[in-house]
């Protein structure tokens, strides 16, 4: 068997991230070329001279005089951690295939479990922002599915109390090799739902199969061609090759939630199912994902944890 490429591929190793933000110095620097990549620009008036204050650690516009900290206004605002922890802390996030939970994520970085939890779903809103803005198009396979509700006793399926509903959808090429996939949590699987999702998820044109599930007409609304093939339900439907990769993103989705999580709250699946997505579909540039993903963090709005919380319960 060939070896695939993508999966063996070099990446960046943990003494390449150490050499590059190992240090305190190193990850400043970082953060301040991402945020400002030509030279410092003021927020308030854009005057580019400044002077930088020691004792306070802020960066003070000679024309305006406001003063502006490198965490200001991104992800990292207001933190009591030194951004090498939280460097490393993304490094070990985004470079895990399975991702790392907030438990490990404490113990690597020798902080407390609220902190490393606090970083962990920080990390999550960056990726799910950027998630959000970016559509799927071209051959589509799409499936209902389903996180949590009763592992014991009570019903099974879609029926069962408790579960959480999301929709899977896997792009791929023509050859039916997969490129990149998006799973969101929905209200529930009616033709409107789809068909607003679709809208904001999906650039019209794209071709989309799915099972004969009722709703999956919604995409039509949507300006989407939609294929639709009667699985018959069963075990057997899981083989048919139509759904080959969205059946087979869905099933490490759940293995990886069940083998790293062990179990997540249903508020929080949202952020899950966008850090799943995430490293998928950045795979193709491993190396780098920690550069990439600290452009985005520099541009992301601070999220206290009330904030956080909030976003929990918005689907």
């Amino acid at each position: 068997m060939a070896k695939n490429m993508i999966q063996f591929q070099k990446g960046l190793s943990l003494p390449e991230f150490l050499s590059i933000y190992g240090t305190e110095v190193q990850c400043h620097q970082a953060l301040f070329r991402m945020r400002w990549p030509n030279g410092f620009s003021c927020p308030y008036c854009g005057h580019t001279m400044y002077c930088e204050l020691r004792t306070r650690k802020v960066f003070q516009c000679y024309k305006c005089r406001s003063q502006t900290s490198l965490t200001s206004g991104t992800i990292f605002a207001d933190t009591k951690l030194g951004l090498s922890s939280w460097f490393l802390g993304i490094y070990l996030i985004t470079q895990s295939k399975d991702g790392i939970s907030s438990l490990n994520l404490a113990r690597s970085l020798g902080i407390s479990a609220n902190a490393a939890l606090r970083m962990k779903h920080k990390t999550q809103q960056v990726m799910k922002e950027r998630e959000e803005i970016k559509p799927l198009a071209g051959y589509i396979q799409v499936d209902d599915s389903y996180m949590g509700g009763k592992s014991r006793g009570g019903k099974r399926g879609r029926g069962a109390s408790g579960k959480t509903p999301f929709i899977a959808a896997v792009t791929t090429t023509e050859e039916g090799h997969p490129l990149a996939m998006k799973f969101n949590v929905i209200s529930g699987f009616t033709k409107q739902e789809i068909a607003d999702w679709a809208k904001k998820h999906i650039i019209s044109g794209s071709v989309i199969t799915s099972d004969g599930l009722g709703c999956f007409p919604g995409f039509e609304e949507a300006g989407c061609t939609h294929m639709s093939i009667v699985t018959g339900g069963g075990a057997a439907s899981v083989d048919i090759p139509d759904f080959k990769w969205v059946n087979t993103m869905i099933g490490n989705l759940k293995n990886a939630i069940r083998g790293t999580h062990h179990s997540i709250s249903r508020k929080h699946i949202p952020r899950y199912l966008a850090e799943f997505c995430y490293r998928f579909n950045r795979r193709f540039r491993l190396g780098e994902m920690i550069e990439r993903f600290l452009w985005v963090a520099a541009r992301t709005v601070p999220m206290p944890q009330r904030l956080l919380k909030l976003a929990e319960i918005q689907w």
